[in-house]
């Protein structure tokens, strides 16, 4: 993950504990202050658990290739638990529940009270179709703190990207319903071509809505992710989603809007920054 705001903007984000604080919750740091280092011998990985492979939706650049149905193989609820333990043996700082589609599992969060009662920060990926207002309160309740909806662009745009139709309307209910419980949540979008021009409006967005952090992944070649390669960002329109998302950046920056704005998958974004600056 390269961190546009914080090279950008300077100071902390939440997240910069679990990059570079000690033990599973990081340090308490104050405005600006540069967090404390790990060393090698400290340092554990945030730990992503696929959960169940199947999911509510069929996006068309999904890296598991999951779809509307039972899939075998799957752990069991106790199998889920002591893999958990394993885990905090390890001594993780975070788990990150993602899928398919998490919320699609009934026990859910009955893992994720384990994971929290051995100290393990749980953190949720979702497509957000799922989360009402009353899903919304028992996700905060359950303890996660973080929530990323994934969402591909604007109106139709997302829906074909989903493969279902409603379901932006669906994902924007989960961000105004986790917003309206204080939940912590932010977007995730992967760019295309087909929505790499639509990022003024998933800035205007991110605005309008009160979302915390926006996270731009770059597509991964995997699942129905490669059947899709035709429709990956050249280098020139790549350089223009970047361009956007470094305005947008520092416009957010210069108005006093704390977002943290990150991009995944390709670490040249970082010297292409470096380079802008």
């Amino acid at each position: 993950m390269i961190s546009i705001s914080k090279l950008y903007g300077g100071g902390t984000a939440e997240s910069d504990g679990l990059r570079y604080g000690h033990g599973g919750q990081g340090p308490v740091v104050s405005a600006g202050a540069p967090p404390a280092s790990k060393t090698a011998a400290e340092r554990r990985p945030v730990t992503v658990w696929n959960v169940t492979r199947t999911c509510n939706l069929r996006c068309i650049h999904c890296y598991t290739d999951s779809e509307a149905r039972k899939y075998t193989g799957e752990l069991t609820t106790e199998e889920g638990k002591a893999l958990i333990r394993d885990l905090a043996r390890f001594e993780i700082p975070a788990l990150l529940f993602s899928g398919g589609e998490p919320l699609s599992r009934p026990d859910l969060l009955e893992l994720v009270a384990t994971a929290r009662s051995l100290g393990i920060r749980p953190t949720l990926s979702t497509n957000g179709t799922l989360i009402t207002d009353e899903t919304a309160r028992k996700i905060k309740e359950a303890g996660f703190t973080y929530v990323g909806i994934s969402l591909d662009g604007i109106g139709e745009i997302n829906d074909r990207f989903r493969g279902v139709g409603g379901a932006f309307d669906r994902a924007v209910r989960g961000f105004k319903a986790c917003v309206a419980v204080g939940q912590r949540v932010g977007l995730r979008l992967t760019l295309t071509r087909h929505n790499f021009a639509n990022l003024h409006g998933i800035f205007d967005f991110i605005e309008r809505e009160k979302i915390d952090r926006a996270c731009f992944y770059h597509l991964v070649y995997s699942g129905r992710g490669g059947q899709i390669a035709e429709d990956d960002l050249s280098r020139e329109e790549t350089r223009q989603a970047l361009d956007i998302i470094l305005e947008r950046t520092e416009d957010f920056h210069t108005r006093g809007l704390n977002k943290e704005i990150l991009t995944v998958d390709n670490h040249v974004d970082g010297i292409y920054l470096y380079l802008k600056l």
